[in-house]
């Protein structure tokens, strides 16, 4: 099951336990090699892949939406234009697994470029490939011993196609391109085999007979005319008996009971020969059959079970030359998979004016123009809001975007994800253009949930996802973060987010893209220097609120709420008093403001000097270093006493006393 994480399995140990039976199952019927030989199978590279936990997995609604559970609207619903069942599941699994290696990135990136490059040569091959049958499905059955004459007729119809496929793929430059041609093996012997036994239209099941094709076997073919045959035979004899007997009305009948039968009218008994053995009497009526009638009877019978043990021997014969060349036609699959994935990421790319990213190894992103590949596709061209993000130790490691809800912060985060994700991948990505720094992990702690049944509200998923990103992530990998802190109180989640993005900042050293409403984060670029504040730019107008999609350097001082609430349908009288009370609140603060400005005492700064507040107390304030000073276990009471008189009188002097 630890084996299995490249491939995706790692998020659930049900999922895992079947696949790790598959992959033994699979190992035993082939008789290859090893868990490596599968793994080149199921993903066409051995390379060391990008590590995403189920909770990013989610977040960026990689394969599934978070809030539907559905592929619609998921990065893999947008972008799979696979025309094959096996290429959509191989563009499944290269999405749960990017690459980390530049070279294994670039192998498969080089081959989606010609693709791109070259429109009649990719649409000339999708069209093959639309041809083809689901192969992997196919090999399964055969494997398992489970195949039908359908099976093996679509096995044919998908090896018709290689010629074809295999000659368009025919000298192309990319080594990818180059190394699926030489996969694509025609397995000439197998599939005229198959063609010359099979008929056009097969049953699913062996038991329903008549399926192998007149002509290719002669001992079958004998079988069946001689069942066959049995028409013209009983028409040849009952004329005869006519004429020997002279009965004119007689005639040669049929019953599962009976068998063949000679039946005679009562007018006519007087004429029937001795070799007639009475069989069966009914109203108007004899039945008789002869020596000759049964012997040919017996004969026909045994023509047509002969015939469908004839047919079963055959397609057992086929079936265990088929299973002769698994191996070889596993390859073929995974080459036909692997093409019909670099197609249509092709298609994606070229229909939507992707750009093919470049990679490094260092920490850095430059994205220019970039879009979310999801809106890109789904929204109408133009509509989308490009922007661009530039990471380095220079500009900045860790990226604050504040700004209104509704503005995009979470759109712009996961879309600098996803991109990266894409670029991982082989695949191009929606930018102007993009220079991309390989990461090993991508984390994304976005959206509020809970997991009732293990007794953790939303806020400890928060927290534990956030652990979990703050203990295995490492320089090279990108986290992105929306909302930190949200689910406690407001002086709970600021301290916490601004200690994290500390932790982010000095030990792990990760590119970072925090989304948050706590504006007073935005002061810690002044003391952290790989720190850099963004904001999502609005417009406001008699008390209207215009979101601009841009993101522009700076921080943001409000959050709109109030309008966004507006928006989505609160009632007006709520939405009335809400601006009321913030008036107040607003107002509060400012009156809190004036505290922390405090005189200093007399011999200490000038008349003109202030102290004050940060964050977590009074920084610098004289009275707390006499308060430090202090021996108070050796003070009396009155000493105490006087002490809090003259420390009350000190801070209370001044232009701008502490009150309350």
């Amino acid at each position: 099951v630890a084996n299995l994480e490249g491939l995706g399995f790692e998020d659930n140990g049900d999922v895992a336990i079947r696949a790790a039976g598959a992959v033994l199952c699979y190992l035993k019927e082939t008789q290859r090699g090893s868990l490596d030989h599968f793994r080149s199978l199921t993903c066409h590279n051995r390379s060391p892949v990008l590590q995403i936990d189920a909770a990013t997995r989610r977040s960026l609604e990689i394969t599934r939406t978070m809030r539907t559970g559905s592929r619609d609207g998921a990065l893999l619903g947008v972008i799979d234009r696979t025309v094959t069942p096996m290429g959509s599941r191989l563009l499944a699994d290269h999405l749960a697994a990017p690459l980390i290696d530049a070279d294994a990135i670039t192998y498969r990136t080089d081959a989606v470029d010609e693709f791109v490059r070259n429109n009649n040569l990719r649409s000339d091959i999708r069209a093959v490939l639309g041809d083809t049958y689901d192969l992997t499905r196919l090999l399964a059955r055969v494997a398992t011993g489970r195949t039908g004459p359908r099976d093996l007729r679509q096995i044919a119809v998908t090896l018709s196609g290689l010629p074809a496929l295999k000659a368009r793929l025919a000298e192309r430059d990319s080594a990818c391109l180059t190394c699926l041609e030489s996969e694509l093996h025609l397995c000439p012997e197998l599939r005229e085999q198959l063609e010359a036994a099979l008929n056009d239209e097969c049953p699913l099941s062996a038991a329903d007979g008549n399926f192998i094709r007149e002509g290719f076997d002669s001992e079958l073919d004998t079988l069946r005319e001689l069942a066959r045959g049995g028409k013209q035979w009983i028409a040849e004899y009952q004329q005869r008996q006519m004429d020997e007997t002279g009965i004119a009305n007689l005639k040669v009948g049929y019953n599962r009971v009976f068998g063949y039968f000679l039946e005679v009218s009562n007018a006519q008994k007087d004429k029937i020969p001795a070799d007639f053995i009475r069989k069966q009497t009914l109203k108007n009526c004899e039945r008789y059959i002869t020596p000759e009638l049964k012997e040919y009877e017996e004969k026909v019978l045994a023509a047509d079970d002969k015939a469908s043990s004839r047919e079963q021997m055959l397609f057992t014969l086929l079936r265990e030359n088929t299973h002769k060349h698994l191996a070889i036609l596993q390859e073929v699959a995974n080459a036909i998979a692997m093409t019909d994935v670099i197609a249509s990421l092709a298609e994606v790319a070229a229909q939507h004016h992707w750009v093919r990213p470049s990679l490094t190894d260092d920490s850095v992103l430059r994205i220019e123009g970039g879009r979310h590949p999801v809106l890109d596709v789904t929204m109408a061209q133009g509509e989308f809001v490009p922007n661009d993000c530039i990471q380095s130790p220079e500009t900045g490691m860790i990226l604050l975007i504040t700004g209104p809800n509704m503005a995009g912060k979470s759109t712009y985060i996961r879309q600098v994800a996803l991109i990266t994700l894409l670029a991982q991948t082989g695949s191009f990505v929606p930018a102007t253009s993009a220079e991309i720094g390989i990461a090993d992990r991508i984390f994304a702690r976005v959206g509020a949930s809970d997991e009732l049944s293990r007794g953790q509200s939303t806020f400890m998923v928060e927290m534990v996802e956030t652990a979990r990103i703050l203990n295995t992530a490492t320089s090279r990998s990108l986290v992105i973060l929306d909302e930190i802190g949200r689910g406690t109180s407001t002086y709970d989640g600021l301290s916490l987010a601004w200690a994290i993005t500390e932790h982010l900042h000095e030990q792990i050293g990760a590119r970072t893209l925090f989304a948050t409403h706590y504006h007073e984060l935005a002061a810690l670029q002044e003391t952290l220097p790989r720190v850099a504040n963004l904001s999502v730019a609005v417009k406001e107008w008699q008390d209207e609120v215009v979101f601009l999609h841009r993101i522009v350097a700076g921080s943001a001082d409000k959050s709109y709420g109030i309008q966004v609430a507006r928006l989505a349908g609160i009632p007006v009288e709520v939405n009335e008093r809400a601006k009321d009370v913030l008036a107040q609140l607003e107002a509060d603060h400012r009156d809190s403001l004036d505290r922390p400005t405090i005189a200093p005492p007399s011999g200490g700064k000038g008349s003109g000097d202030t102290y004050q507040l940060t964050l977590f107390g009074y920084a610098d304030h004289p009275m707390i270093q006499e308060i430090e000073s202090v021996d108070i276990d050796s003070m009396s009471p009155i000493q105490a006493w006087q002490f809090l008189q003259e420390a009350k009188a000190k801070l209370t002097a001044g232009p701008n006393p502490v009150r309350g």
